[in-house]
């Protein structure tokens, strides 16, 4: 089945994935694209609408992102956010310029008044906040647009131009902090764009299955499988889909969590494919001896899980195929075209160069997180695996900030123990999208007994988010923190501090590396 797609062009913007994502959200299909992507290409893909997403940019600078003027003689409606505002006035006749005082910029929640004749506003209040970041002010807007939004410093916090079905708005709709937001999206996919709703989870799924078929026919499959949600889901899809010619493999390569490996391995010893657990944790170790750089790290262990899989897959025979479970936003954060990266996942970024595959298939890769939970139910999978905690394909190389060794993650497998315990107990885990602790390098004064101590700090992460690609620190009651924090220093040896990570993302990320 195709899908009618929606094209969000990329600018660099911070929001650019959760842009994507309120689409979906929608019941609309899309994906995102550099902004560099030759136009015949978007072409090809016959979207029903683009969207241009922010930017730390300002367009008016030499070497700025730029788009080929002719998309907008495509007769395909148009949505520029903030920086895509401000591309789109400037490339058609507007003129952007800075803000030539502080009046004229507006940062964060800012009380905003539509005209709601316009498509993006029909039936939403006329009077609502938005989440404003713009230095840049448009002085003069293009021939053929009116003005359909403003503040009490920007006259042309929206710009629309019906006949043509080009909007623009300064402000950000896909982020929370915009009344509405959703709804102005929504009604530029159904309003301008004549959106059919065809992206449902069934369709996908039924969809995927037959791609993979269709690709892997007779070939013999081996799929990484680390225990975790997206893992687990695409091992579900890929039995459903090639059955026995699938096997499964689980690399124990000691950086896991407390017990988890002997979890993993009795979960799925149950199903019916093909289970083989490799003990790998000295020649892991081994590899990442001295290694302290987070990103050398990921690749170190990139590289060696395929080298890994490459023996397995010699013992097992010709194997045409690897499956990995890399979702949306690996892909997107391991770097999309001119996006930086944020960082390399061991099974995007960190790849090697060579791999000694057919293939490699990824059934997850244009899924979220929350949709590739869709697609578990689907599949039929239990919560309890449907529903798990996720959990970084490094392990916990990623927890353990600095150089790592047998010692500092026996530490932390039990600190992060006692944390995912006592969040239960209380039953604050169904509160938590994620939580877990991080070893730090930081060392610091103490006092057990009568003695002074020097020894580790361990820092508590934990988050709620939708979808994370935005994520907001979880307010854990302090009763909860204070046994957590006690037992820590009490139960673990070497750890004389704990603190709590109060840090949203962005600007963080949810893990440390």
């Amino acid at each position: 089945m195709s899908h009618q797609t929606v094209i969000v062009l990329d600018f660099g913007g911070q929001y650019n994935q959760l842009i994507a994502r309120r689409v979906r959200e929608c019941g609309v299909y899309c994906e995102v694209k550099p902004y560099k992507t030759p136009l015949a290409e978007l072409k090809a893909m016959d979207p029903i609408g683009f969207i241009f997403t922010g930017g730390p940019n300002s367009v008016y600078q030499e070497g700025s992102p730029k788009v080929d003027p002719a998309i907008f003689t495509l007769g395909v409606p148009v949505l520029g956010i903030c920086y895509g505002c401000q591309l789109m006035a400037h490339t058609l006749g507007g003129l952007v310029t800075a803000a030539q005082d502080d009046t004229a910029r507006e940062y964060g929640k800012t009380e905003t008044f539509f005209d709601t004749d316009c498509t993006l506003f029909r039936g939403l209040p006329a009077q609502s906040v938005t989440w404003m970041s713009h230095g840049d002010y448009m002085a003069k807007v293009p021939d053929g647009f009116a003005l359909a939004a403003h503040t009490a410093a920007c006259p042309n916090a929206a710009i629309a131009d019906e006949s043509r079905k080009f909007y623009g708005v300064q402000f950000h709709p896909e982020v929370n902090h915009t009344e509405n937001g959703l709804a102005m999206i929504r009604n530029f996919l159904y309003g301008a764009c004549g959106a059919a709703g065809d992206w449902t989870m069934g369709d996908y799924k039924q969809t995927a299955i037959r791609s993979v078929r269709e690709k892997v026919g007779e070939g013999k499959v081996l799929l990484a499988l680390s225990g975790g949600v997206d893992s687990s889901v695409a091992a579900a899809l890929l039995a459903e889909a090639v059955g026995s010619q699938l096997t499964c493999v689980f690399v124990d390569h000691g950086l896991m969590r407390l017990n988890e490996g002997d979890e993993v391995e009795a979960a799925f010893s149950k199903w019916d494919i093909n289970f083989v657990r490799v003990n790998a944790e000295e020649h892991f170790l081994g590899k990442l001896a001295g290694v302290t750089d987070p990103e050398t790290k990921r690749k170190i262990i990139g590289e060696e899980f395929i080298r890994v899989f490459e023996r397995e897959a010699k013992k097992i025979g010709q194997v045409d195929f690897l499956v990995q479970g890399t979702i949306y936003p690996d892909v997107i954060e391991s770097g999309l075209g001119d996006a930086a990266v944020i960082k390399s996942h061991h099974n995007v970024g960190g790849l090697p160069d060579y791999v000694d595959f057919k293939e490699i298939i990824e059934p997850l890769r244009l899924l979220f997180k929350d949709e590739v939970r869709q697609l578990g139910r689907e599949l039929g999978l239990p919560d309890y695996l449907v529903n798990r905690q996720p959990f970084p394909g490094p392990g916990l190389a990623i927890r353990v900030i600095g150089e790592i060794t047998r010692d500092k993650l026996d530490i932390l497998r039990l600190a992060d123990f006692i944390f995912r315990d006592e969040a239960v107990k209380a039953g604050e885990d169904k509160n938590l999208d994620q939580y877990f602790a991080v070893l730090t390098n930081m060392r610091s004064v103490g006092v057990m007994g009568d003695g002074r101590t020097y020894d580790y700090t361990l820092a508590l992460r934990a988050v709620v988010t939708d979808d994370f690609m935005t994520a907001a620190w979880a307010r854990i009651p302090y009763d909860l923190l204070d046994r957590i924090s006690t037992r820590i220093v009490n139960e673990v040896p070497k750890i004389n501090r704990v603190v709590y990570d109060i840090t949203t993302k962005p600007p963080a990320t949810v893990e440390w590396e």
